[in-house]
């Protein structure tokens, strides 16, 4: 598996009227938008240096993001961009890493992307995606 860089770290807002505002007051500017239906998210993307951070907000109260916000806030995952997503995830389930996605769907922006489960890597929901 060729991990090439730090994609994204998603943060989860209520929403991104107030979330966006808030980034830009430190700095940040949004350079991408997205709606992700089959996640119930929106997203923004305000890029830093190589990555970007990824502001989530939930478009429905069953969305995992909405239930992420009924426990806790701020950060929600750390995203790496892979070479090539399928052999990632062929090489991780070989290994018995715990999984949440054996195969990619779609995520923002019509990328690849994929989810390792939080217990696999310390707590932390570790996202793959394939450009």
């Amino acid at each position: 598996m060729k991990i090439l860089k730090i994609d994204h770290v998603g943060i989860a807002v209520p929403n991104l009227t107030e979330g966006v505002p808030a980034w830009e007051a430190l700095g940040f500017s949004v350079k991408d938008r997205h709606d992700v239906p089959t996640e119930k998210v929106r997203t923004a993307f305000l890029p830093v240096g190589d990555a970007q951070f990824e502001l989530l907000e939930p478009t429905d109260p069953d969305s995992v993001i909405a239930r992420f916000l009924e426990k806790r806030s701020g950060l929600h995952h750390v995203c790496v961009l892979v070479e090539d997503i399928d052999q990632a995830l062929r090489e991780l389930k070989g290994r018995g890493v715990r999984l949440l996605d054996e195969t990619p769907r779609v995520g923002a922006g019509g990328c690849r992307v994929a989810f390792v489960h939080p217990k696999a890597a310390g707590g932390v929901l570790l996202e793959l995606k394939q450009a």
